[in-house]
């Protein structure tokens, strides 16, 4: 299977890098560039790629709100947010917009690829540890919902797999979460299996932002 990728950044040289790397591999193909957010979302719409390298910032749309309207009108497609600083205030708004993951742009070659690997797939790209610190930096931009009721989508869940988003949402792995709940970690990811399915979620990190937004997990 060729994973075809759709790359999404304002600066043509960069284009030009993930272009060539990508290029290289044998299981992947850049099937078009765009250098705003608004030719993203066409281009997605025309082009369908499995994954869109996705940069945040950009002229006219920016990559938030692409991801965004990418997400919800070509939701075949899974966007790979790219930031310039380690864990930027823009890392959780991408995330909410429906993004899969994030990378900073200098990662590694070999990381990128693994990372895009990973999306196609149908994972995250985000460790659970990773998770976790993403949430400590950015615990101040998360909403406390203390004006808004629960989202009624938490009725779906049964006990247990309450008590799991729980763990979810506080960045243990299926390994930690399974010692925790004195479960096997297979029968950790069946639940976590329902749990996507039943909240309409893409992956483990749109269930981890679903469970502070949630209010299920408070910031505090």
């Amino acid at each position: 299977m060729t994973i075809r990728i759709l790359i999404a950044d304002d600066e043509a040289l960069l284009r030009m890098a993930f272009s060539t790397v990508l290029e290289a591999q044998p299981d992947m193909a850049p099937v078009g560039e765009a250098a705003d957010g608004a030719q993203a979302i066409r281009l997605a719409r025309e082009l369908r790629p499995d994954v869109v390298l996705m940069d945040v910032r950009m002229p006219g749309i920016d990559g938030i709100e692409a991801t965004r309207q990418i997400t919800r009108s070509s939701p075949q497609s899974r966007v790979l947010i790219l930031t310039t600083f380690d864990l930027d205030e823009y890392a959780f708004a991408g995330l909410s917009a429906g993004a899969s993951g994030f990378l900073l742009k200098n990662t590694r070659p070999e990381e990128l690829l693994t990372a895009i690997r990973s999306v196609a797939a149908g994972d995250a790209v985000v460790s659970p540890r990773v998770t976790r610190r993403l949430l400590e930096h950015l615990r101040p931009h998360i909403p406390d919902g203390s004006s808004a009721d629960p989202d009624h989508r938490l009725g779906r869940l049964s006990a247990r797999e309450r008590e799991v988003l729980v763990q979810v949402g506080c960045g243990l792995s299926n390994t930690e979460i399974a010692a925790a709940l004195y479960l096997a970690e297979a029968t950790v990811k069946s639940h976590l299996g329902r749990i996507l399915h039943k909240l309409e979620l893409r992956d483990r990190i749109q269930a981890v932002v679903f469970a502070y937004e949630s209010r299920l997990i408070h910031p505090a």
